[in-house]
């Protein structure tokens, strides 16, 4: 079939559907338009691709528009019943079941139909759920970082998008102003409506029917998050999202949406030149970066990362360290050696405490950024490290070079300097035998739970959201 055309399965029932209507059997259509009535059963079960000429005779004999007949909706809801429970036992998790597929014949009410849909459905949201193990979560944040990795972080499809839409917009300079994220939203066809009673499971809810898009309340301090957070619900419409089917796809959704959001608010264009001019003058500063477009440190360091290699020419990496040093987001492309665990995974791994990220958290100036170069086995780095607090403690955003390319940053004067050997655990998670002799037999720690351990990994229609909490929302608010 041509791109936007329906599947077989739907034309198929379409066909059959005006046929119906029109009281016709196989035999007298057929005839119609010169096939055999076999010939035209197997077209209507989706077993025979029909060519355009015979599409365009069907058309003709049943006395509808061609579009009708090539319309990717099902005719009916019996037939949206149909073509679902034929998509869910062509599956490979049905066919592992080892069970017969069943025949939605005309003995089949509708009621019981509904029900046996309603069952895969089930079993499609339980088997998905199943798979986002740690393990599994695990591997699918390792393949998107080397994936990121190839790509220097950097992926131009979404920077044109977000570029055009900025554009769009009205925005001309200086940081993206509310007005202008709602102007892009009103292009969308939506409307920003600010509710303090989202579910806790949510950060945003797009109303598809009524063309809303509920955010948090519009008095958070700062606006960075408001604005971000419309933005990337736009983004899962721009992008043409569907509800992600693996925790990698959830992930790779996530990437996107928070990708465009960034590229919104620090334009490509705009960044890149003020990136740049900054180079020339030898003074790139995150934190400067960061008050020339009104956002957060972190997402300043993370857009630095999107631009940095393919606009800069410079390799660089990002750490963001819990206040315990346990590493929660980290990227690389100029070899600073991450930690991580045998499947390659990096998130909850301990970073070496004589790096930057782990050092600020000791500093009693914490109001700009902290630097420092530390000698690592894969050579010597120049990092500035800007710490922070949240609800949930403390935090270090670092963004770091190699010791060639430091020269381009204000702070690369500095004299603080570090050796690490790390990931030799002498470097700094082994006592000193000395130490350890003297206390061995004699000393009995009771270990921390780590949170990040055990966290509930997102399952549901939508990866971490309740679907019932969503929907009674919805409801709530449909009439207002």
């Amino acid at each position: 079939m041509k791109a936007g055309t329906p599947d077989l399965a739907t034309l198929g029932h379409r066909i059959r559907h005006f046929r119906g209507e029109r009281a016709l059997t196989l035999d007298q259509l057929g005839e119609a338009v010169g096939l055999a009535g076999s010939q035209l059963s197997l077209i209507e079960n989706g077993k025979r691709e029909p060519k355009l000429s015979t599409l365009d005779a069907l058309a003709v004999a049943l006395g509808v528009e061609l579009g009708d007949l090539l319309a990717r909706e099902a005719p009916s809801a019996r037939a949206a019943l149909e073509l679902e429970l034929g998509r869910a036992q062509a599956s490979p998790l049905y066919a592992s079941l080892g069970l017969p597929p069943v025949k939605p014949g005309r003995g089949i009410s509708d009621e019981t139909l509904e029900a046996i849909v309603g069952l895969h459905r089930e079993l499609q949201r339980r088997a998905s759920e199943a798979i986002a193990t740690p393990e599994e979560a695990r591997r699918a944040n390792t393949d998107l970082r080397e994936r990121l990795r190839a790509h220097n972080n950097h992926l131009p499809d979404i920077e044109e998008l977000a570029e055009q839409q900025v554009r769009a917009s009205g925005h001309r300079a200086g940081a993206l102003t509310h007005r202008e994220v709602s102007v892009m939203a009103e292009r969308l066809g939506f409307r920003l409506i600010y509710v303090d009673d989202l579910p806790d499971s949510t950060r945003s809810i797009t109303d598809l029917a009524n063309g809303r898009i509920y955010l948090p309340p519009a008095s958070i301090p700062g606006g960075h998050g408001l604005r971000s957070m419309a933005l990337q619900a736009m983004a899962h419409r721009l992008l043409g999202h569907t509800p992600p089917a693996s925790y990698d796809e959830f992930l790779q959704q996530r990437l996107e949406i928070n990708y465009f959001a960034a590229a919104c608010l620090m334009p490509r264009e705009a960044s890149v030149a003020f990136l740049q001019e900054a180079k020339k003058d030898k003074r790139l500063a995150i934190e400067d970066f960061r008050d020339a477009f009104g956002v957060t440190h972190e997402a300043a360091a993370l857009r630095f990362t999107n631009l940095g290699t393919e606009y800069l020419d410079m390799t660089m990496h990002f750490l963001r360290v819990n206040g315990d040093g346990a590493l929660l987001k980290g990227y690389e492309n100029d070899g600073l050696p991450l930690p991580t665990d045998v499947t390659g995974s990096i998130e909850g791994q301990w970073v070496c405490k004589k790096w930057s990220a782990r050092t600020s958290f000791d500093q009693t100036n914490r109001t700009t950024e902290n630097y420092q170069y530390t000698d690592t086995p894969a050579g010597t780095y120049w990092c500035a490290t800007q710490t922070g607090r949240t609800d949930a403690g403390e935090f270090s955003i670092t963004v770091g070079v190699p010791f060639n390319q430091a020269k381009w940053f204000r702070g690369r004067e500095t004299t603080v300097r570090a050796v690490s050997t790390c990931p030799d655990e002498s470097c700094c998670r082994r006592a000193p035998i000395a130490l350890a002799e003297q206390w061995a037999g004699r000393a009995w720690p009771s270990a921390r739970l780590h949170a990040h351990v055990l966290s509930p990994l997102p399952s549901g229609t939508f990866p971490g959201v309740d679907d019932a909490e969503v929907y009674a929302f919805l409801e709530q608010h449909a009439g207002q």
